[in-house]
């Protein structure tokens, strides 16, 4: 398929744009810029901008079999809304998938429950107040003759970045590892090619309507992510946890809020459904002795 790719430059993006080659797909990238970018093995590049609606007018053009949504939100509902109906208008009436990516915040504090599933109810933290109305309106292109999908990633690791990075920086320059919140505080996680081997698995064989957790491990410790990242830092102390209004003072109290949140998330759905098969390191082994 020749796949139009949002936020194919990102950390997210690159990962997916090599799975999605090496499947056999041709990518074309949405980019602000037309300056070409040698060595990304992208298909063709198209100019845009997902913080700008109306610059996405004609990026999908006929001969685009999909798109994938990578780009991360505006922070404005009204601009992200917009992003989705120019983006998935042209799809309408060919079957074709059209990919949202949201994230496993929505879901908001998992409490007692174990393993949450994708028919758990949303409680979105403020920072993703909005996407599950964004998630629907995605869906909501199944009617139209689009195979809409969405997929929820967890705390993505691996490749040295992701959320992770910041407890291996943030031990470098304190000191001392620190984690955020409470002390019992989880985090679900997903390897960064785990979860790109997951969008070329929407894309190719999701039903329109769906929705998949991408999620590796399902309850990771924070502490133990923290000491890790302490290791790859070099220092290897015992973490320490920071309240959460301390964590505000650094982060950013939206930030800080969705940090400290604890959550159990299951991705057994996409396993089963999609044949997904996430197999690399899990997050604790890769940040203290993989790429970070």
């Amino acid at each position: 398929m020749k796949v139009l790719l949002t936020g194919a430059t990102g950390y997210i993006g690159s990962a997916v744009t090599e799975h999605l080659i090496a499947a056999g797909h041709q990518v074309v990238a949405l980019t602000r810029s037309a300056e070409p970018q040698p060595g990304r093995g992208w298909h063709a590049q198209v100019v845009g901008d997902t913080a700008d609606p109306a610059s996405l007018d004609g990026a999908v053009t006929p001969d685009i079999e999909a798109v994938i949504h990578l780009a991360p939100p505006s922070g404005d509902a009204e601009v992200d809304t917009a992003v989705i109906k120019a983006l998935a208008t042209p799809l309408r009436g060919t079957g074709h998938p059209f990919v949202y990516t949201s994230g496993v915040w929505v879901l908001g504090a998992t409490g007692e429950e174990q393993e949450v599933g994708e028919r758990a109810p949303v409680n979105p933290i403020d920072i993703v107040g909005y996407r599950p109305r964004i998630e629907q309106r995605v869906l909501a292109e199944s009617a139209e003759g689009v195979r809409a999908v969405v997929v929820r990633p967890a705390i993505v690791y691996g490749r040295g970045g992701g959320i992770p990075a910041i407890l291996v920086d943030r031990a470098r320059t304190q000191g001392a590892p620190e984690y955020y919140g409470e002390e019992g505080v989880r985090w679900p996680t997903v390897h960064v090619d785990d979860l790109a081997e997951l969008f070329v698995a929407a894309v190719e064989r999701a039903e329109p309507g769906t929705l998949w957790h991408g999620v590796g491990e399902p309850a990771v410790p924070v502490r133990d992510l923290a000491r890790a990242a302490g290791r790859a830092a070099g220092v290897p102390a015992d973490p320490h946890v920071v309240p959460v209004e301390k964590a505000a003072e650094v982060f950013g109290a939206l930030f800080a809020d969705a940090l400290a949140l604890d959550q159990s998330v299951s991705g057994a759905a996409a396993r089963t459904g999609l044949g997904w098969k996430p197999g690399r390191p899990g997050a604790v082994a890769e940040i203290g002795a993989g790429s970070y």
